[in-house]
């Protein structure tokens, strides 16, 4: 049964006019409030959107059954929602792309319980963006004080925001959250003089590396291998079905089980279909291969997400996952592709580091400087590693 409680913020006498409330699914927060306050936001993303979280949860692919147990937080002024963030009871650290399991064992072999723990993410989807959905400074570190009320009423470990953007990233800094970094690998179309088409953008390449994408390519040509490009609601039940398939072959691959459920994409047809791209590989009239792309038509960003093959193809990955989104890319004239989580071999495909973010609190005072120290000299690699892969950038001086 679903259920809504009251948090509250710790705030000072002269913010009381704040109601907030916690709710176990994300159904119960009406979805034009949450969206026109995305809508604000200066890192909207689709998979922020309403529709994306509740579809996350109602098809069981991130739900109590599978350790994300919803713990949404909505701020109301008066009748207006102010701020609100997706949040979770996590009794695992599957699927979130920030790794803390170090964290976990250390926790333990102090006869400490690490789970369950606080965060705020979108499950299963490491892409940069809005976390705190806010109106202002203030209403985003109210939310963030209701994440520590809420860890501490609940007697929980720590409370973790990730993959978060600029203005996520002050209110943690103002609130004394420690800040920790990862690297990823995303495409930039210039916005001064924008690529004409993928050609021109294998110009700007080093030689080397433009050749090896050229003969990438060739390989899978001279393999009889054409590609469909699908978008928005030309992608039929059959395509889904066969992608899904795909999708699921590549867990199988990895001795691994699919967070998402076929369910998931069947509501994403249905409530969000004109944020996806999908490249079907074909041999003839087989279909054996499919990769799927998801897309901010507004903001022309793609992001790319899921792939798989029904046989092995010599860089049919590629192609698949890069060459053929990219192309895309292009010819829309937008001006990002995200490439996903880590990945030094994206580089060589033309897609730059970028840093990433996250913020976290810990409740316990010994541990949170323990890992306070550990982030700085993290923090200090980081920095290291993106000057070394600055000083490789694949395109030409």
């Amino acid at each position: 049964m679903s259920k809504v409680s009251q948090v509250d913020s710790g705030l000072d006498e002269g913010s009381k006019d704040y109601v907030i409330r916690v709710h176990d699914n994300p159904a119960q927060i009406d979805a034009a409030d949450w969206n026109a306050l995305l809508e604000d936001q200066g890192s909207a993303t689709p998979f922020m959107r309403h529709e994306y979280l509740v579809a996350l949860h109602a098809s069981g692919s991130a739900n109590a059954a599978t350790g994300w147990r919803a713990r949404f937080i909505a701020v109301r002024r008066g009748e207006q929602l102010v701020a609100a963030c997706p949040l979770y009871l996590k009794e695992h650290s599957y699927g979130e792309y920030v790794f803390d399991w170090a964290w976990a064992d250390a926790y333990q072999r102090h006869g400490l319980a690490y789970y369950p723990k606080l965060l705020d993410a979108v499950p299963f989807t490491p892409v940069p963006g809005s976390r705190l959905l806010a109106r202002s400074l203030s209403d985003r570190r109210v939310l963030l004080r209701a994440m520590r009320q809420l860890a501490s009423q609940e007697g929980l470990s720590s409370a973790h925001l990730l993959f978060i953007g600029e203005a996520d990233r002050e209110a943690a800094l103002a609130e004394g959250w420690m800040l920790r970094s990862t690297v990823q690998f995303h495409w930039t179309n210039p916005a001064d003089a924008p690529y004409p088409d993928f050609a021109s953008f294998l110009a700007c390449l080093q030689r080397e590396k433009r050749k090896k994408i050229q003969q990438e390519r060739r390989r899978v040509v001279e393999a009889g291998i054409r590609f469909d490009t699908l978008e928005g609601d030309a992608i039929t039940r059959a395509d889904w079905d066969f992608f899904y398939r795909c999708y699921t072959l590549t867990y199988r691959a990895h001795r691994s089980t699919p967070y998402l459920t076929r369910d998931f994409f069947q509501r994403m047809a249905q409530t969000m279909s004109r944020h996806w791209v999908m490249f079907v590989a074909r041999r003839g009239d087989e279909a054996i291969a499919a990769s799927l792309i998801a897309i901010d038509p507004e903001r022309g960003v793609a992001f790319g997400r899921y792939w798989g093959c029904t046989e092995p193809v010599p860089c049919l990955h590629f192609e698949a996952c890069y060459y053929q989104p990219l192309q895309w890319c292009i010819a829309r004239g937008y001006g990002r592709f995200e490439g996903g989580a880590q990945g030094e071999h994206k580089m060589a495909r033309g897609l730059l580091p970028v840093q990433t973010h996250s913020a976290h609190w810990l409740a316990h005072p010994q541990f949170a400087q323990a890992v306070a120290d550990f982030l700085a000299r993290e923090g200090a690699g980081v920095e290291d590693y993106l000057d070394e892969l600055n000083e490789r950038r694949p395109f030409k001086a």
